[in-house]
């Protein structure tokens, strides 16, 4: 390391805030940081976060510091209207991730507020850190994935990508995360390298990270994905044009998580628009959410996490994916195999809520239609489903062609039609068998699912 460089006349690539990126700094935080020592390492991981990415930060990034148990209090606290709740847990139900006895906004927000030490708000244009309470300690690399962000926004302006949808904001940040952490994985090398003894890294938070109760692991899996397949799709494209063509991705980032996943479909094969024309009756209404898309996507990357959960969920004892398929990579930049036979081929696909005023805000039915490459992938991907129904205990209904029912009871306790069609299938789920054809008459000219 450098002691006492001088500051150069104009700024530069490599120093910020007085401080370069080899250079010491008097930085102890076995009690804490202080507000000094944390300027001071925000400074040098600023300046070593330009070493890496080769981009200059435009202005200085705020970091404040709040307690775990605001933080937590502010996730749980966050108002969500009943439309809203009911789409989102609808999208986990027909992901067959989050049963009906649990709500999913809840589920998930308790995951946040359990887990997350710091992030960057594109909005307020700062970082925030979550202390445990004994002070606050950095680790540095996490400093440096959240300051990427900041650098990112100043260069590409993040609140420009519309992300209405999880399949939208999963498709985004396989570049905007994918981004981030593959220059944390440089920046780590470098602590174990130029950098050795120099980055700080805090004692593991206990609670911190992984998918944590057992509610939480399907949207873990799918959440998650971005942070998995993003790394390697950037470094693809890093590899062949250096960090200037990472550049140039924001200005044409990825249409779909299945780009993603597949790297060599960036460009070539962008996803199609699924519609579902409203069939309901006697009473039921197509959900409408307001200020936000009245149905969900989820993309290459929800339909691999509902095939991968099983196994993930009961550590390989059941399974439609087996759990080594999906942790059979050793790539560091790319841990988790989100590519399956049933959900490669992916196309699009569209869920829509349906509502009766007569029942219960927790009864509702959906439409999941999503469509494939081909007709062969369509019939693959709806033999997976069939084992997911199987796996939760649902049996054919006698005289009802291609409809199952799960026993009350059971967290999915409903009933479910499966109709492929060409390239499209299509799972209505309701209450009951009765509600199917209430919820979405069907057409005619169908084939065999």
């Amino acid at each position: 390391m450098v002691e006492n460089r001088s500051d150069p006349e104009t700024d530069r690539i490599g120093w910020e805030g007085g401080y370069w990126y080899n250079e010491t700094i008097d930085v102890n935080q076995s009690d804490g940081l202080s507000e000094r020592e944390r300027e001071t390492l925000v400074a040098r991981t600023m300046a070593r976060v330009e070493r890496v990415r080769g981009l200059e930060f435009r202005s200085e990034v705020p970091v404040t510091v709040i307690s775990q148990s605001r933080f937590a209090g502010a996730q749980r606290g966050r108002s969500t209207s009943t439309e809203r709740r009911v789409l989102t847990n609808a999208k986990f139900e027909a992901l067959f991730m989050i049963n009906e006895s649990r709500d999913a906004v809840e589920v998930r927000r308790n995951g946040t507020a359990a887990s997350v030490g710091g992030f960057y708000s594109s909005i307020r244009g700062r970082i925030v850190l979550v202390s445990d309470g004994d002070g606050v300690r950095v680790d540095e690399t996490t400093l440096a994935h959240e300051l990427t962000h900041a650098l990112q926004d100043q260069h590409f302006d993040l609140s420009e990508f519309e992300r209405p949808t999880r399949e939208a904001h999963n498709a985004i940040d396989g570049l905007v995360e994918g981004d981030a952490n593959l220059v944390k994985h440089l920046y780590e090398r470098r602590c174990g390298g130029a950098w050795n003894g120099t980055c700080l890294a805090p004692p593991a938070r206990p609670n911190e990270g992984g998918a944590g109760s057992l509610p939480r692991v399907g949207p873990y899996l799918l959440r998650y994905q971005p942070y998995s397949d993003g790394p390697a799709f950037v470094n693809e494209f890093r590899q062949r044009g250096g960090w200037e063509r990472v550049n140039d991705l924001y200005e044409d980032p990825p249409a779909s998580t299945e780009q993603t996943i597949h790297p060599e479909l960036y460009g070539e094969d962008r996803p199609r628009t699924v519609s579902i024309e409203d069939r309901s009756g006697a009473g039921w209404e197509r959900l409408r959410v307001g200020d936000r898309p009245n149905y969900a996507r989820v993309g290459e990357a929800g339909l691999a996490s509902m095939f991968v959960r099983p196994a993930v969920a009961t550590q390989g004892q059941v399974s439609v994916v087996p759990a080594s398929d999906f942790f059979a990579s050793n790539d560091s930049l790319d841990p988790y195999n989100y590519s399956t036979p049933y959900s490669a081929g992916w196309d699009g696909d569209r869920l829509v809520v349906y509502r009766n005023p007569s029942t219960p805000v927790t009864e509702f039915g959906y439409v999941f239609r999503t469509a494939w490459d081909s007709p062969a992938e369509a019939r693959e991907f709806a033999d997976g489903y069939r084992e997911l129904l199987e796996i939760e205990g649902a049996e054919r209904v006698d005289g009802r062609d291609r409809t199952w029912r799960i026993e009350e009871g059971t967290g999915f306790g409903d009933a479910f039609r499966l109709r492929v069609d060409n390239e499209t299938v299509t799972v209505v789920n309701a209450p009951s068998v009765e509600d199917l054809s209430d919820v979405h008459r069907e057409a005619g000219n169908r084939s065999e699912g």
